[in-house]
């Protein structure tokens, strides 16, 4: 039993073979102009600006709304194409009486998707990429004849889009933190430079000022009342490009004393007013988001900030190149001695300073991330972690231990932890 068989071809089916072969070449300059016009590069527009003809200004104008002109191409090549299922299906159902709806179906689909596909897409834009100039300005015209007649399809288009687009953009502001540090995990290499300095980035978008801040202890100042020899003698020990001025004491900073402006006033002596340089502090909150203050150092020119609680009294210091190494690592210059933050004694026993973060702890001893974790509480170095874990002053010789890890007070400097013993699997 024959499941296609052939039937006469009556003069109208003729006509309507021609349109859809019309058709069908309507749908390849469709395919062939969204190819050539957005494949146009900045040399190409230069060059069609040296050029004084119609087709070319076309293009020009044309490209100046590209979302327009995206709109028209794809309204026109989606009603070409539904004409053309239309009058195929027609033409087939005129040649061919088809005793099966099964094979009546998969022909059709199958040979008008095969011809829309080959003649209507691929082959077109093809032959646009590789020409994509002369087929620009070959349908620059009829293009712009086609934006005015579906005008009103293609302003529903792009407005509807855009609101879609708008929506888009709002759901994917609300990201966590945490799913953006997930993504950075999955995305990198464990272990290297890259993912190091991806999470970095995440990082200081949740880490207030606190956390990163130089503590008061260590900040390198200058008073008000000091004479301009005790004053270079400072700039000398330190190193600072910035040093603080304060008046008696850290919770009355006057301003910032940047060391370029003493270099035209070297070879004055005591009598030199250097009081005259100070510049306006810059003060932050403990509390803020370490991205704020990056924002506003960028936005105010700043390199440095005078931390402070909701007293007003002095907490510390933080740079640009605190939160630079964050993201990036230690960052040293010729300026900065090296010393060692910790030394170890034997096969178990480190010594480390009072002021030494509790993750550079965590790496040098191999332990697990998170060991500390419900231990710390908001303490960031490990002598913070001691006072953390005993909830009362230490001194000299005092101990505390976590998960198996013993601390013990090896040297105070004044009322500070100065340095630590870490002894781990419980032996000296």
């Amino acid at each position: 039993m024959d499941f296609i068989v052939y039937q006469s071809c009556p003069p109208e089916t003729i006509v309507l073979m021609v349109i859809t072969l019309l058709l069908l070449m309507m749908s390849a300059m469709m395919s062939a102009s969204e190819a050539a016009f957005f494949s146009l590069q900045p040399s190409d527009i230069r060059q069609l600006k040296q050029r004084n003809s119609m087709a070319s200004e076309s293009v020009l104008k044309l490209l100046k709304n590209s979302d327009s002109l995206l709109a028209t191409i794809l309204v026109g090549n989606n009603l070409v194409n539904i004409a053309i299922v239309i009058c195929s299906s027609k033409v087939i159902h005129t040649l061919f009486k088809f005793n099966s709806a099964m094979v009546e179906f998969l022909i059709i689909s199958v040979l008008v998707t095969f011809l829309l596909l080959l003649f209507g897409e691929i082959m077109p834009k093809i032959v646009a990429q590789s020409s994509n100039m002369k087929v620009a300005l070959l349908f620059a015209q009829p293009l712009s004849i086609l934006r005015v007649l579906f005008y009103p399809f293609s302003y529903i288009l792009i407005n509807t889009s855009g609101r879609v687009g708008k929506i888009a953009t709002s759901s994917s502001e609300n990201i966590s933190i945490e799913e953006l540090a997930d993504a950075v995990d999955m995305t990198t290499e464990p272990e290297s430079e890259e993912q190091r300095i991806l999470s970095g980035i995440v990082g200081i978008a949740s880490r207030e000022v606190e956390d990163i801040m130089r503590p008061r202890i260590d900040i390198k100042a200058v008073e008000q009342t000091m004479t301009f020899t005790e004053v270079k003698e400072v700039v000398t020990e330190t190193g600072h490009s910035r040093l603080p001025v304060y008046d008696e004491d850290l919770d009355n900073i006057k301003g910032v004393l940047f060391v370029k402006d003493l270099l035209a006033h070297i070879s004055k002596g005591d009598e030199f007013g250097w009081q005259q340089l100070i510049r306006e502090p810059y003060f932050v909150p403990m509390h803020k988001k370490v991205n704020a203050v990056l924002e506003d150092f960028q936005k105010q020119k700043f390199h440095m900030a005078i931390v402070v609680d909701e007293y007003g009294a002095t907490q510390g210091l933080i740079s640009l190149e605190d939160i630079l190494e964050e993201v990036v690592g230690e960052i040293s210059d010729e300026s900065d001695v090296e010393e060692s933050f910790y030394r170890r004694l034997n096969e178990n026993t480190y010594l480390f300073e009072g002021k030494t973060h509790i993750v550079d702890v965590v790496r040098i001893l191999d332990l697990e991330d998170d060991v500390f974790e419900d231990v710390q509480g908001r303490a960031e170095t490990v002598a913070g972690l001691m006072l953390e874990i005993n909830r009362n002053f230490l001194k000299k010789g005092d101990e505390v231990s976590a998960h198996g890890i013993r601390f013990i007070v090896d040297s105070m400097d004044g009322h500070r932890i100065d340095k630590i013993k870490i002894i781990v699997k419980g032996n000296e």
